[in-house]
């Protein structure tokens, strides 16, 4: 019985370690998303509040090349809540975005999806 508690008791504190980072859990324009009028921000949310010094994105366009994006912000009342200006026009295609985050807990995550502007 004692052991059993002991190792309920592990696996629960393991498994709130292992969710403790900031996942991407949602996106403007969405994973594969086929647009019609191009974005001027990327809005990214994420599971838990980040750190915006060390969280950022890179958008690669259709012909490889990185689009222009500025520094991005984070809502003042929502810390889990990053959005990116993009510079420019984009023009039709498929783009890359590449993301990472740093949670205000110390942890790093990173992904990529994709959308395009028709």
């Amino acid at each position: 019985m004692k052991y059993a508690l002991i190792l309920s008791l592990g696996l629960a504190f393991a498994g709130t370690i292992a969710s403790a980072h900031a996942h991407l859990i949602a996106e403007v324009p969405t994973n594969n998303a086929v647009v019609t009028v191009a974005p001027t921000a990327l809005q990214l949310s994420f599971s838990e509040g980040v750190a915006l010094k060390f969280t950022g994105v890179k958008i690669v366009g259709p012909n490889k090349a990185v689009v222009a994006t500025s520094a991005g912000s984070l809502d003042p009342n929502d810390d889990t809540k990053l959005t990116v200006p993009v510079f420019g026009v984009l023009t039709a295609g498929v783009y890359t975005v590449d993301w990472h985050a740093l949670s205000t807990d110390g942890h790093k995550t990173h992904g990529r999806y994709t959308f395009t502007v028709h």
